[in-house]
């Protein structure tokens, strides 16, 4: 997630971007769960790359211990070095599409409709 006013981090919204910003933050992790079929929501926010807010919103599987906590973060390291491979493209694009499916619902304020 990205959020609209370019700012470094949470600390600079104005009260009404917080509050719209927490619905979104609710509503995507709900979509992620509903697609991903995962257990939580893991929520990173890194800012260096770049001083603009990005959320990273991470499917956690119980099942898996690479998704466990700070292994997540070892994870994304590996992945970058190229040292592991990245999503499997066609789980991404089914995802996706799914995510595309549930997306007005969620967007319409009917979080619960997913």
């Amino acid at each position: 997630m990205d959020s609209r006013r370019h700012l470094g981090g949470p600390a600079d919204f104005w009260p009404e971007e917080a509050r719209e910003w927490g619905l979104m933050v609710q509503r995507a992790s709900l979509l992620v769960k509903q697609v991903s079929g995962c257990d939580r929501v893991y929520l990173i926010a890194f800012g260096e790359g770049a001083r603009h807010l990005h959320l990273h919103l991470i499917p956690r599987f119980g099942s898996d211990p690479q998704t466990q906590a700070w292994c997540v973060a070892d994870l994304y390291r590996d992945v970058e070095r190229g040292q592991r491979p990245g999503a499997d493209p066609d789980v991404f694009r089914s995802w996706m599409s799914r995510a595309r499916e549930l997306a007005d619902a969620l967007m319409a304020g009917t979080p619960n409709s997913i």
